[in-house]
């Protein structure tokens, strides 16, 4: 758990004061934004995984976070490389960055995460939320790790709260639970800015599924509804764009609260959470499993880590069979 200095604590203190995200929730984040919490937001867009990265940077201090890296991985051949995370190290080295924060969203089941090879880069700890422990164990049984792998969260450097602020130079990070997905998805809201991982995508996509283990359409309307109580204006940031069936022909991975609200397919104004959750959990029968879950998983309950290496030298990956 992230220990927070004192004058961390009252900014929290002050947005629980303000009713955290009530219905008046917009007027009420509107009125604690700081004008200086502007940050400079670079994305990078993984097109074998459809997955979107960002480097999050602080103009006046030029200290940065990196939000859900990418580390590619050939399912055929089972060998990985660094093509899509190197871009965002050329860039943070071409502007003399300094690394405070890798913040991951989730625990991703559709691309293995680079967190750490940014954190051997660049010297930053890996946050993610704190129940993500609650992933780690139900996994953990499914495949088989046994006691040699740890489910409190150790392998992670940090583990944030619902309502967790976090810094990154002098802009400041307020972390919001929002499950549904999966039991473990954080929102990470700085000034104008959130990045929501999963929870939703573009408009005319719609919202995460909840299929895997520990989700839930009920919660994920509930943490979605929190979203879209930030003010309109609020960037969404997302951390996947698929191309729907008719349409839009070009990637897009940044939205807007009032965007979100008028025109999602899924969950736009209007839309109840019976109709949602009925909606969601039919929709989510007739979806494949991500290609790359069942290494993805194993990787990023990890942090980031590869598996121990076994006898021979060699690090593998299990398939469970019949299971999921």
């Amino acid at each position: 758990m992230i220990r927070t200095c004192p004058r961390f604590r009252e900014g929290r203190r002050r947005w629980r004061q303000a009713g955290g995200l009530t219905t008046s929730g917009s007027n009420r984040w509107r009125s604690i934004r700081d004008d200086r919490m502007k940050a400079d937001i670079h994305g990078f867009f993984d097109r074998a995984t459809n997955t979107a990265s960002y480097l999050l940077t602080d103009p006046a201090t030029d200290r940065c976070a990196i939000v859900d890296p990418v580390w590619d991985y050939d399912p055929k051949s089972g060998c990985t490389s660094v093509t899509s995370v190197a871009q965002i190290e050329r860039l943070v080295e071409q502007r003399g960055l300094k690394v405070d924060l890798i913040l991951e969203t989730h625990a991703h089941a559709d691309h293995l995460s680079a967190s750490q090879r940014l954190k051997q880069t660049f010297g930053a700890p890996v946050a993610i939320a704190s129940r993500i422990v609650e992933v780690q164990k139900t996994f953990g049984t499914i495949f088989n790790l046994g006691d040699a792998f740890p489910t409190d969260g150790s392998q992670f450097d940090r583990l944030v709260d619902d309502g967790e602020t976090l810094r990154v130079g002098a802009l400041e990070i307020t972390a919001i639970h929002t499950p549904g997905h999966t039991p473990a998805c954080m929102t990470y809201v700085c000034g104008d800015a959130a990045f929501v991982g999963d929870t939703l995508f573009m408009p005319d996509y719609g919202t995460a599924r909840v299929d895997f283990p520990g989700g839930d359409a009920a919660t994920l309307y509930r943490s979605i509804r929190r979203i879209l109580e930030l003010p309109e204006d609020t960037v969404l940031y997302l951390c996947h764009d698929y191309l729907p069936p008719t349409g839009r022909r070009r990637h897009a991975w940044k939205t807007t609260v009032a965007d979100q609200r008028r025109n999602n397919i899924h969950v736009h104004d209007g839309v109840a959470e019976g109709e949602f959750v009925a909606m969601r959990e039919a929709r989510d029968k007739t979806l494949d499993m991500p290609a790359l879950i069942l290494p993805a998983v194993q990787v990023n309950i990890r942090a980031g880590h590869l598996p121990p290496p076994e006898a021979n030298g060699v690090v593998y990956l299990k398939i469970p069979v019949d299971t999921l």
